[in-house]
């Protein structure tokens, strides 16, 4: 199973949270308490999208966090990429040779490769200004519709 790590989950809740305020400044106590996440946790995303370049920091009385940029400039693949690192599902897309054992005779790297590109494509099309705008729960259910008409039809055609 992929799943996205509790950080960077955490942190795209704390940048949606921000972005729907921009150019406001923000405390880690407070956005701890409405987001309610623990405030050490909290500090600390903040703190590694603060050296990322998605958030400055401003310190002293008035101080806190802010965007660094417009919500609508800041994709989800720059948001994972600041708490995560690169984005690759398997060793070989990081494009460093050698460290996989089985690269010498793999034969499906350029498709893990194509799927990665694929993945990441789609998470450079969601911006942080898009996460701000609630989803109709009728568009959701089109969108399930969709993906199981999608996988109906694709089972036929390989059958």
């Amino acid at each position: 199973m992929l799943r996205m790590t509790k950080q960077a989950d955490y942190g795209i809740v704390l940048l949606t949270r921000m972005a729907r305020e921009e150019g406001r400044r923000f405390a880690a106590p407070e956005l701890a308490e409405e987001t309610h996440l623990p405030l050490p946790t909290v500090s600390k995303i903040l703190k590694i999208l603060s050296r990322s370049g998605l958030l400055h920091s401003t310190r002293g009385v008035k101080g806190g966090y802010s965007l660094a940029r417009a919500a609508v400039g800041i994709n989800v693949a720059d948001m994972i990429e600041a708490l995560e690192g690169p984005i690759a599902f398997t060793e070989c897309i990081e494009d460093s040779p050698g460290s996989c054992s089985q690269e010498a005779s793999c034969t499906i790297r350029g498709n893990w490769q194509r799927i990665n590109e694929a993945v990441r494509g789609a998470l450079e099309r969601i911006t942080l200004s898009d996460l701000t705008a609630p989803i109709s729960p009728r568009l959701v259910q089109i969108a399930s519709s969709l993906a199981r008409s999608n996988s109906s039809d694709t089972a036929q055609t390989s059958r």
